[in-house]
């Protein structure tokens, strides 16, 4: 396995990166590598269900998107800055990525002015060591309110372009709990399903379960350092419930499959296993990354979308199919002409038998 960044490369004509989302939800098109296979399938998404079997288990990110991009200025000069929520500590404490034309300090007083003279003010705390760009910020209330009031979407930078009303509903999957909107970024895997066809892989036999990982900005941080074992992640909350670990681990008793939608269902399964190897309910900050040369303990398969070159996303595919075979199935996906990232296709995965820890008995 390599540990260069330059390793996890792949050209990508810009023309195939997905600023808008297709019309329909399951629209897109769905590249399929079985395990054992060396070639990739070319498939529609709403074939998904030829490729899972009556029991699988499908692992499904609940957590909601908030309009975490918050415009405003500091109070004493004026000077323009912009707030990119990225986790709560309390419900008027967040961490949150500063951008300003000058760097912010902690004691610095914002303010953001919303519709019909809504204030919302904060003063910014210390810088988190281990997450460049990142400070604690204090609320003067429950910034969500007024977040989803005046705050802007954070789509991704490569889209190049504003979110518009759309993003609102599209960048949303269908089965967010509106109760969990602590995320600066979709869980992406999931924008493909509606209702119906999520109705369709029920009566198919396919079980789901919901799990919550509350997907932060640093998801789309580059990777700086040339040797990729230096790269420090950014840490995001999830939650496993007695519920899910106990249907999840009685699945894997069972033989039956653990397909993730999402690469950030897999950091949390992978982030939930106890000393045994088993999963465990329970709440944390993952800052997991996962590379070729690590196992997965719990996941059979992975729905994902395509992702960034020399991304830890990238990396973490490549531990589950080997970075060879991805990036061949990349070359296909771009001669294919696929539409790439957030709004792009999609992809399931079966993670190599090598790649797998064996699952210990009962």
């Amino acid at each position: 396995m390599s540990e260069l960044l330059s390793s996890y490369d792949y050209h990508l004509p810009k023309s195939l990166i997905a600023a808008h989302p297709p019309e329909d939800r399951i629209a897109s098109r769905l590249l399929v590598l079985t395990s054992d296979a060396s070639r990739p399938i070319d498939a529609q998404f709403a074939r998904l269900k030829e490729f899972l079997q009556p029991g699988d288990v499908l692992v499904l990110n609940d957590t909601r998107v908030l309009p975490a991009r918050l415009l405003g200025q500091k109070e004493e000069t004026g000077g323009k800055v912009e707030v990119l929520l990225s986790r709560p500590v309390t419900l008027h404490k967040w961490i949150a990525l500063i951008k300003a034309s000058k760097k912010s300090k902690p004691g610095t007083s914002l303010v953001f002015t919303g519709d019909a003279g809504t204030t919302l003010r904060a003063t910014v705390g210390p810088a988190i060591g281990d997450e460049p760009g990142a400070f604690e910020v204090d609320f003067d209330q429950d910034v969500r309110a007024f977040a989803e009031a005046h705050g802007e979407i954070p789509l991704p930078p490569y889209m190049q372009r504003q979110a518009d009303a759309s993003d609102k509903e599209r960048y949303q999957t269908v089965f967010a709990d509106p109760n969990k909107n602590f995320a600066a970024a979709a869980p992406t895997a999931g924008l493909h399903f509606d209702p119906n066809h999520l109705a369709t892989l029920a009566q198919r036999g396919v079980e789901q379960v919901k799990v919550t990982l509350h997907v932060g900005p640093g998801t789309f941080l580059p990777v700086r350092d040339d040797d990729i074992s230096q790269h420090q992640m950014h840490a995001e909350p999830w939650h496993l419930s007695e519920t899910a670990a106990a249907t999840l681990n009685r699945a894997k008793d069972q033989g039956r499959r653990v397909v993730s939608v999402g690469t950030t269902c897999v950091r949390v399964l992978e982030s939930a296993t106890n000393e045994e190897g088993r999963l465990q309910s329970g709440s944390g900050l993952t800052k997991l990354f996962l590379r070729p040369g690590k196992q997965f303990a719990v996941v059979d398969a992975l729905l994902t979308n395509f992702h960034l070159p020399k991304s830890t996303l990238l990396m973490l595919v490549s531990a589950a199919v080997g970075r060879d075979r991805l990036l061949r199935a990349y070359q296909h996906a771009v001669e294919q002409k696929y539409r790439f990232f957030s709004y792009g296709d999609a992809c399931f995965f079966e993670v190599s038998q090598d790649n797998k820890k064996p699952w210990p008995k009962p």
